[in-house]
């Protein structure tokens, strides 16, 4: 089955939100675990930029009327729980989540820019400006030692897996 332009716009649009909104409380459970100490100021730093992306499509869901994707409240414990878990592991672990979710999201981010035609200019740069600004979070957790995280490799694969998997529910439910 063909999917149509404006049937992707809204897969795009409901995976961008949700993903987004997943973000932002992976840096609320990072931040419950690790406020107050060296890191917070970087967690707050790019939980800002999280909420800012999630504010823009939080209004083009409302613009453009698309339904959200019906699990935003697993998202809401799972991204809480994940940003906790691994922060409870350490700050290097807590990186690792980041580096990890923003390496998934900066292929996704590719595509759908690829993906998506001239008549969506403006939503192309959006998605450029996110997908900048989630490969400096990557960088930043590997500048604060994301890959001297004990088991690095395997818990960054299934953090990226998860991704991955959350990406494809979140374009159908």
């Amino acid at each position: 089955m063909t999917t149509t332009p404006r049937r992707y716009l809204e897969q795009v649009i409901r995976v961008d939100h949700a993903g987004e909104y997943g973000a932002k409380r992976i840096y609320q459970g990072q931040l419950a675990v690790l406020r107050g100490t060296k890191h917070e100021p970087t967690i707050r730093h790019m939980q800002e930029q999280e909420q800012e992306h999630l504010d823009t499509f939080s209004r083009l869901i409302r613009e453009r009327r698309v339904r959200p994707t019906a699990l935003l409240p697993f998202w809401h414990v799972a991204g809480f729980a994940l940003g906790a878990a691994t922060a409870a592991m350490g700050a290097r672990a807590a990186m690792a989540c980041t580096v990890a979710v923003e390496e998934a999201i900066d292929e996704h981010y590719q595509e759908q820019h690829r993906r998506l035609g001239e008549d969506e200019s403006a939503l192309k740069a959006d998605i450029q400006r996110f997908r900048d600004e989630e490969l400096e979070h990557r960088d930043i957790g590997l500048a604060n030692e994301a890959e001297l995280t004990p088991g690095y490799r395997l818990l960054s694969g299934a953090i990226k897996l998860g991704c991955k998997i959350a990406i494809k529910v979140a374009e159908k439910v």
